[in-house]
């Protein structure tokens, strides 16, 4: 490596350090589940996980990785389109349509290129596209892709604000096109997009409405089929991205879930799709047999909702305030990044596994613990972690 980039890149590591914000990897020596084996710790509860449902290490779901690997092999040796595509990659991709509530679904290597997919593919000169605030980096880095390809039009609404939406809704009438992406439920605050209201937006002003549903597929809604069966408009929304990488098994992938002309489009046009290698077949077999876990047992679903409502009302008569909401996700505010970080470190040292996000991923003066919950938590876990949490809040004096 040339010695000038190595050492430039050692001072900004070498600041990330000294501000505070330089992100160490804890190494697991077991499934992830509510407890792991964490190198150098032992047995550790995980409050920082995406496996809403406790899939990730579910019997049904590892043979279905199995079986595909043994099926299949380890993967397809190139792109789709030019050696061929695995059965097993149509069979996940018409359950993944048929949960959420689509025509159709294509599948990519991860959320993020689901994303990036769509909207550098789909986008031309002329169209109008406005993200809610606080979408996720992937929409973001998707729409500024599009908008150097295409030189389209872009504009942010504040979150959630449907006066605002509206308004540069009314301002882009005469947009070729007007897309609206919003995520379902967004990450760092754990609240719901207002999907009937954007819905009735987009009638009026005859937009197409783009969901990123990767905290809800699985979470949300009786049977877990994402925040449009929350809001009961399953089979409404235009575009419906999502992952497989957190409730749907946890492994790794993406889709993108419309009509067929939209999927078939995207077979022929979307780069990741056209220059990436189709799903690893194990990949492609856990998170079909999730689906399926899903669909047969909605009271996992339940489950997580029962969990979620418990550790809410624990944690806040402990003395803390979470931001409000209905979701597994529950962010505690603490203020500055150094105390969100020292926080988390505190209950590692208490034998529990939670995040501390700062600035620049929240703004200033907005640093959070971000607890997450699974169906696999027993109530003793849950009070488990509340005991740690008042324990460590006493001593920063939080509580």
């Amino acid at each position: 490596m040339n010695p000038n980039f190595a050492t430039q890149l050692s001072g900004a590591i070498d600041a990330f350090k000294r501000d505070g914000v330089y992100k160490r990897l804890n190494y697991l020596e077991s499934p992830q589940a509510a407890h792991v084996r964490m190198e150098g710790r032992g047995d550790v509860l995980i409050l920082s996980s995406n496996n809403y449902l406790g899939l990730s290490a579910e019997p049904a779901v590892i043979k279905g990785g199995k079986d595909a690997l043994d099926t299949f092999g380890a993967g397809t040796g190139s792109v789709r389109f030019i050696c061929g595509t695995f059965t097993v990659h149509r069979e996940l991709e018409r359950a993944l349509a048929r949960f959420v509530g689509t025509e159709s679904s294509l599948t990519y290597v991860s959320a993020w290129n689901a994303n990036e997919g769509f909207t550098a593919t789909v986008v031309e000169e002329g169209d109008f596209v406005i993200s809610d605030a606080l979408n996720h980096a992937s929409i973001i880095d998707s729409i500024r892709l599009a908008k150097a390809i295409t030189k389209c039009t872009t504009a942010v609404y504040q979150h959630s604000d449907m006066r605002d939406l509206e308004s540069k809704l009314a301002g882009a009438r005469s947009a070729r096109r007007r897309i609206v992406w919003t995520d379902g439920v967004f990450s760092m605050e754990g609240d719901i997009a207002r999907l009937p209201d954007i819905l009735e937006l987009a009638r009026q002003y005859d937009a197409i409405v783009v969901m990123d549903d990767s905290h809800g597929t699985g979470v949300l809604g009786e049977r877990g089929r994402g925040t449009a069966e929350f809001h009961s408009v399953l089979g409404e929304v235009d575009v419906i991205t999502s992952t497989l990488g957190k409730a749907v098994g946890g492994a790794a992938g993406g889709f993108t879930a419309g009509a067929e002309a939209l999927t078939d489009y995207l077979t022929q046009r979307s780069r990741p799709q056209l220059f990436s290698n189709a799903l690893p077949p194990t990949v492609a077999g856990s998170a079909l047999a999730a689906v399926t876990f899903i669909e047969q047992h909605p009271d996992r679903v339940e489950r997580l909702r029962e969990n979620t409502k418990y550790f809410r009302g624990a944690i806040t008569e402990a003395g803390f305030k979470p931001i409000p909401g209905e979701t597994p996700i529950v962010p505690i505010i603490v203020g500055e990044t150094a105390l969100a970080i020292k926080m988390s470190e505190m209950m590692l040292d208490d034998g529990i596994f939670v995040t501390g996000f700062g600035y620049p991923v929240v703004p200033q003066g907005h640093a959070r613990i971000r607890c997450q919950l699974s169906a696999a938590h027993t109530r003793d876990d849950l009070d488990t972690a509340v005991r740690a949490f008042t324990r460590v809040g006493r001593k920063l004096g939080l509580v």
